[in-house]
């Protein structure tokens, strides 16, 4: 008879969702505040898909919570950008807003928004660089 081994399954990595905003042409960078190892450094708005979420609505509730505003998510931009040595996963998406909105800074230190001139001006974290390398035909 053959013997049966158990193998452990491969946890799934843990997924974070980022919004590309773009409004006339310039997208919206966000200043990190913490952790010490990443203030300062630019990125994407959005977090972690909580369980239970789509990354949509995970999308939606980060841009409420960090930004203020409403959204809308459409297509994926760029490809899974790895994290965490494996342990999670950044997966960013298009986003429109609605209603009008405006948004602020609730949970960073300052926003920016960028012209494809200026993206390089900030300090990215690497996370975003892969992304930041597909807005150029975005922002054509």
């Amino acid at each position: 008879m053959p013997s049966e081994q158990y193998v452990k399954p491969t946890p799934s990595p843990r997924v974070i969702v980022a919004a590309v905003i773009i409004t006339s042409g310039r997208v919206l960078a966000c200043q990190r505040s913490a952790p010490p190892e990443a203030a300062g450094k630019w990125e994407f708005p959005g977090g972690k898909v909580e369980p239970g979420e789509t990354e949509q609505e995970a999308l939606v509730r980060e841009c409420v919570e960090e930004l203020g505003v409403k959204v809308s998510v459409g297509d994926r931009v760029g490809p899974d950008v790895p994290l965490a040595h494996g342990r999670a996963v950044l997966r960013v998406y298009a986003v429109t807003l609605l209603d009008g909105g405006v948004p602020a800074a609730l949970e960073h230190r300052s926003m920016r928004w960028l012209t494809v001139d200026q993206l390089g001006s900030v300090p990215w974290l690497p996370a975003d660089k892969p992304i930041v390398a597909e807005l150029p035909k975005l922002l054509a």
